[in-house]
């Protein structure tokens, strides 16, 4: 993205503002999710806003900014206020990336709806924004797949323990204090190569965007 910022600048615009709303609304999510579970706790940390500034990690925001691989900061939320401790666990993660997904589909619907329609793209500001839709579907979907890896501290991780049966769930666990480890190593590429955590997700996201998109290249 910081290429852009010199070449394109509306362009750097385009993709920051739609990394910021991809963010807060996987974030929010993860915190309406515990709400509406019975977890008061995302609430009283005040993460239950749309406010991008209270869902921002600076470290996730620029590995997005650089890699297109990031997260926002985490939304904390207590089991213990769960009816079902780990079945809720894994819908709140989930909230976020279907969030995103929800997202990047709406904003297909409405390029797909608007995009012909001529009087519209006579029209210059709404022409830009029909330009800012492509970045908001890429960037939610790039959002949504990384944090489905099944690491900790993504999403993927809780959604995989609270879909094992309760054995196999405390077996998983403990591999959370590795998480980082494997992270790390994931998202670093080997000896010049591509990132081993970009050869596992980009093919998901090629389909994905392949559907959403059809015909725009994958930047």
């Amino acid at each position: 993205m910081f290429d852009q910022l010199s070449s394109n600048p509306l362009g750097f615009i385009f993709w920051l503002i739609a990394l910021i709303i991809a963010i807060t609304i996987h974030e929010y999510s993860h915190a309406y999710a515990a709400e509406h579970l019975g977890d008061p706790t995302p609430r009283l940390m005040g993460r239950l806003t749309l406010n991008p500034l209270a869902h921002l990690d600076p470290l996730g925001t620029l590995m997005l900014l650089l890699i297109r691989f990031g997260w926002g900061k985490p939304v904390q939320f207590d089991p213990f206020n769960l009816r079902h401790p780990r079945r809720d666990s894994a819908i709140i993660s989930l909230a976020g990336p279907v969030s995103n997904i929800l997202l990047a589909t709406t904003c297909s619907l409405l390029l797909r709806l608007t995009m012909n329609y001529e009087p519209l793209a006579m029209n210059l500001f709404f022409s830009l924004f029909l330009a800012f839709l492509q970045p908001l579907i890429i960037m939610n979907v790039v959002l949504a797949v990384f944090n489905l890896v099944p690491i900790h501290p993504l999403d993927g991780f809780k959604i995989v323990e609270g879909i094992l049966p309760e054995e196999y769930s405390r077996q998983w666990k403990e591999l959370e204090g590795y998480g980082m480890i494997f992270l790390l190593f994931l998202m670093f590429p080997i000896f010049g190569s591509q990132a081993p955590i970009s050869r596992l997700i980009s093919p998901v996201i090629s389909f994905l965007l392949n559907i959403l998109l059809p015909r725009v290249p994958i930047i």
